[in-house]
């Protein structure tokens, strides 16, 4: 069992720059990929970015490549997310993910835990 805690959302201008963090309770934490998804309001959750187990593969969507950079520390058990240039279209609610199966990490399906989430307000 794995319960996932985000923390470091708020309300920044377009340009700025946040950190997201996402807190794992579990002794087998390092075992898992982890990721964040966002859900804009009145669409649908999206895949961000994921890390593997060790933390030395990352993998990024596309509109979030170079803005976004997703990290983990397994001594701490704590995933992150930092973001930044940001603009109003990443206004989301912004959630962490952790699974320990080979499918498909893009897809919401592929994970067995999620966080409650963490609001980003990006004002123009």
């Amino acid at each position: 069992q794995v319960q996932l805690v985000e923390s470091g959302g708020g309300l920044v201008q377009t340009g700025g720059a946040l950190r997201l963090s996402c807190a794992a309770s579990g002794r087998t934490f390092r075992s898992y990929v982890m990721s964040w998804f966002r859900q804009a309001p009145g669409k649908e959750r999206t895949f961000v970015a994921g890390v593997s187990w060790s933390g030395h593969s990352t993998y990024s969507a596309g509109s979030m490549k170079g803005r976004f950079t997703i990290s983990r520390d397994n001594a701490r058990n704590t995933v992150f997310l930092q973001m930044n240039n940001l603009n109003p279209e990443d206004t989301a609610v912004y959630s962490c993910a952790a699974t320990n199966s080979l499918g498909d990490i893009t897809l919401e399906g592929a994970y067995e835990y999620w966080g409650q989430g963490t609001q980003v307000t990006v004002s123009s």
